[in-house]
């Protein structure tokens, strides 16, 4: 299933664009389900997929419903605990969801969708309308952190004890929770384990929607750096709302010059890499489907004509996301590996870095022997950056975002050396310990 993920600055349009992309793959004859917090007009409020037309669903995620009822379950599970101490059950009608609340209900739609009771409906795209960029890009990190902190808080060589809790119970007097709460953490991980599978898939994307602006270009300059760090692939950049050019109102024509810097800067940074579709302006908010399918512009002919809005001198390029032909799986890190025996050392190399990209690289110097971990961060700057290594961790902080990266068994054996951040590419220096580096003879 490919699945497109919908994110951009606060107030761009993501919804619409969500919902446009989502009604473009559907006329083109792609069996859609579309997921969103918001109500969008035109769609079903339901909270299960609802048929919008022909090939396209939509499902609205509740995150108060699903507050609701996981408390109400985990009160189930931990029924003897809150009874041996006095406590008093809360009914759903009087539960009002917390913060956080909707992440986690955005979360657990994901599973459904994946892997779920929604999966077995044939979708071929799945597209997610997302929070706000800084949100989301924390959304999509969660997944992998809180299966970090199960295996820290509950690991699962701690079972081994189960034996034993019926005498610890009888010799304490009371009884002990550890069984069901490792149950619970292994349903948890389980599910987490299946919405990060479906974020890192090699078929899933991230799709950026902004409004052309000084204030845009700020916001996703920093979110590249973001996106690198969690090796998140965007496939487009949805540049909304763009006005029609060569109006002859001085105030009009100024905005739309302003919008068309923006739109250049990003066709310099952002292309080809990903692709960029200039959405246009309608002159009013979209209603309905039929407003949406406005917003569908087709490459070969320009984005007003093919609105009815009049002007335009450029072609726009869909709204529609290809269903990739590659299989499913995990897509590759963002990071790689410098040798500067590859590929002669790769067979010495391999069993200590397993799944990594080892390449070639000039040795730093007479005589040693080093490994340099690297990952793109373009836009990053020095002084944003934190790097700390603990234990088999490297922990990286970026400005705002924050990454704990998982150490290759070989690169547990070296010592770090040193760091770098040359040309937007951090470069981690590893110098294998002698005590530790398997020996060749």
């Amino acid at each position: 299933m490919r699945t497109v993920l919908v994110t951009g600055p606060g107030g761009a349009g993501r919804t619409t664009v969500a919902a446009a992309t989502a009604l473009a793959a559907a006329r083109r004859g792609r069996r859609t389900l579309l997921l969103s917090a918001d109500a969008i007009p035109g769609f079903p409020e339901g909270t299960e997929p609802t048929e919008v037309m022909d090939g396209l669903w939509s499902a609205r995620i509740d995150s108060g419903e699903h507050f609701r009822s996981e408390l109400l379950a985990l009160q189930d599970q931990a029924s003897g605990v809150l009874d041996l101490l006095g406590g008093n059950r809360l009914d759903g009608e009087e539960l009002t969801e917390l913060p956080g609340s909707a992440q986690l209900a955005l979360l657990h739609a994901l599973r459904r969708a994946a892997q779920g009771d929604w999966s077995p409906g044939g979708y071929e795209l799945l597209v997610v309308d997302l929070p706000p960029l800084r949100e989301a890009l924390a959304v999509l990190a969660l997944p992998e952190q809180l299966r970090r902190y199960l295996r820290r808080l509950l690991p699962q060589e701690r079972q081994a004890a189960r034996a034993l809790r019926p005498m610890l119970a009888q010799l304490a007097g009371v009884p002990m929770p550890a069984q069901w709460l490792y149950e619970a953490a292994a349903r948890r991980d389980a599910e987490l384990s299946a919405v990060q599978a479906l974020i890192e898939d090699r078929n899933t994307t991230l799709r950026l929607v902004a409004e052309p602006g000084p204030a845009a270009e700020d916001a996703l300059r920093t979110a590249r750096t973001g996106l690198a760090l969690h090796g998140l692939r965007v496939d487009t950049l949805a540049v909304n709302r763009v006005l029609p050019r060569h109006s002859g109102d001085p105030w009009f024509a100024a905005l739309a010059a302003q919008q068309e810097k923006t739109i250049g800067h990003w066709y310099e940074e952002w292309v080809p890499a990903a692709a960029l579709c200039e959405v246009p302006h309608l002159g009013r908010d979209p209603r309905g489907l039929d407003d949406l399918a406005l917003l569908d512009t087709k490459a070969g002919c320009t984005v007003f004509e093919d609105a009815g809005t009049g002007g335009g001198l450029f072609e726009g390029d869909g709204l529609a996301a290809e269903l990739d032909d590659r299989s499913p799986g995990r897509a590759d890190d963002p990071w790689w590996i410098e040798d500067p025996n590859a590929p002669d050392g790769l067979d010495e190399l391999r069993p200590l870095l397993p799944g990594s990209r080892i390449v070639t690289a000039p040795p730093p110097g007479e005589g040693d022997f080093v490994l340099v971990w690297c990952l793109p961060l373009p836009g990053a700057v020095k002084s944003d950056l934190q790097l700390v290594r603990r234990g088999d961790e490297l922990l990286l902080t970026v400005g705002p975002f924050h990454r704990i990266v998982p150490l290759e068994s070989g690169l547990r054996r070296c010592t770090v050396s040193g760091a770098a951040l040359t040309d937007g590419v951090l470069r981690v220096r590893f110098t294998p310990d002698p005590g530790l580096w398997p020996r060749t003879s």
